[in-house]
């Protein structure tokens, strides 16, 4: 019987339609020419002038600020919510995974809109700090989900040994429990990181003077100055730490151990 090729057509043009565009930036990211249609050779120009861009700089620090204190917070109160959700059944806690489940079908900016009202009417000056705390709000989900799905696998009668020998609650939490999942809720930190250093929608409506994120500066960079090669070479780097990021975030979600 001969095998239809129609799904692998169908992957190929999909796998075309999705990446054929960023393999397009990341060839234009090392061409001469500065608007990238034609080929004029091979240049590391462009990487060498992101490197001496102090506002991208400046902007990428903030970033990692926000990312590294967002994807800490999601991982604390997204572990105790996956545990909540796990452990007990109850209307409060169908509520509850209604609300963590809520930041990710809601359109992000509607999201905006809301925290920037939320922070409006508490008289919050916004800064870092509101995004941060609006940062906090969309990755608690995901990490929630995430250290969730290894709990419905995980042998709670490891935690019930440990009991029976002798350990207390807390020695049995610090010393069995939280190792043994420690790699489902680093794969969820890395993913609320990943996904913080990415925002674009929230960040702009939360942020206030002096809180520029990256994809806010590369959105300002395309808008005014057009300085698309020196985009396309930073847009590379983001692209090659958003693939590192999502390989180790699915190692170490892989482990069993």
């Amino acid at each position: 019987m001969k095998t239809s090729r129609l799904p692998w057509i169908t992957t190929l043009l999909t796998l075309a339609f999705f990446y054929l565009p960023i393999g397009v930036l990341i060839l234009n990211s090392f061409n001469a020419s500065r608007f990238g249609t034609t080929w004029q050779g091979f240049t590391l120009k462009w990487y060498e002038r992101l490197l001496e861009r102090e506002d991208l700089w400046a902007a990428l620090m903030n970033s990692l600020k926000v990312a590294a204190i967002a994807s800490s917070g999601a991982m604390v109160l997204g572990t105790c919510a996956a545990f909540a959700l796990h452990r007990h059944r109850s209307s409060l806690q169908t509520a509850h995974g209604i609300l963590i489940t809520l930041p990710l079908v809601l359109p992000e900016i509607l999201m905006g809109m809301s925290l920037l009202l939320l922070f409006v009417s508490l008289g919050a000056t916004l800064s870092l700090v509101t995004v941060t705390v609006a940062h906090v709000t969309f990755c608690v989900s995901y990490v929630t989900l995430v250290v969730q799905s290894r709990l419905q696998d995980f042998d709670f009668q490891i935690v019930d040994a440990a009991r029976d020998l002798g350990a207390t609650r807390m020695q049995a939490l610090r010393k069995v429990l939280l190792p043994l999942l420690a790699p489902g809720i680093l794969a969820g930190g890395l993913l609320a990181f990943t996904l913080s250093v990415d925002d674009f929608v929230v960040t702009f409506f939360v942020k206030g003077p002096g809180a520029d994120t990256l994809p806010v500066v590369i959105y300002s960079m395309i808008k005014k100055s057009r300085e698309f090669p020196v985009i396309n070479a930073l847009s590379t780097l983001l692209l090659l730490v958003t693939f590192l990021a999502v390989w180790a975030s699915q190692r170490l979600t892989a482990e069993k151990g």
